[in-house]
């Protein structure tokens, strides 16, 4: 009995250090683009989105549309166009550009509601509601991922300094 006792531990602790090992973390070195500012391990966050549109739709709530542009894949509840407590409106960078703060693509629409508008709705329009809405389907001019919020500090002071050096190219771009 004690022998099967022995053996049953030793296949636990071996069943215990086979998945701790199994585990792995993901460390990004340290001044790459997604290493964490704080340290080498790399820290989900969001990523850093700039874009300019043709033409000023920063007031405009954005939905995410298929890639035949005939159906919308993604639209906000009335409730998610604020972060922590306002309304989340893009970031307005130099030269025209803007920081998402909504989590926008390339596929990006802009409805005919304003955010202020949007909130204020007794409930979420249907995507088929929202078709009706847009007002562009292509509003892109340009867009960029340049990098994760998290590599940066500051995010629209660094980014300006980006535009402004002509660097922004430097970075994935999206469309």
């Amino acid at each position: 009995m004690q022998k099967k006792t022995i053996l049953i531990f030793f296949c636990f602790d071996l069943l215990a250090g086979l998945l701790f090992l199994s585990c792995s973390h993901h460390t990004v070195p340290a001044g790459s683009a997604g290493a964490a500012t704080s340290g080498t391990m790399g820290i989900s966050s969001p990523p850093c989105i700039v874009y300019r549109t043709r033409s000023d739709y920063s007031r405009n709530v954005p939905v995410i549309l298929s890639d035949d542009q005939s159906t919308i894949v993604s639209f906000p509840d009335i409730k998610d166009v604020f972060f922590n407590g306002t309304l989340s409106y893009p970031t307005r960078l130099t030269n025209g550009y803007l920081l998402d703060n909504r989590g926008i693509g390339p596929m990006v629409a802009f409805l005919s509601y304003t955010y202020e508008e949007y909130s204020r709705l007794a409930s979420t329009p249907s995507a088929r509601e929202l078709m009706n809405r847009i007002l562009d389907k292509d509003p892109l001019l340009e867009m960029y991922q340049c990098g994760h919020r998290s590599d940066y500090s500051d995010p629209e002071q660094e980014l300006n300094v980006i535009i402004t050096s002509g660097k922004l190219s430097a970075f994935k771009k999206l469309k």
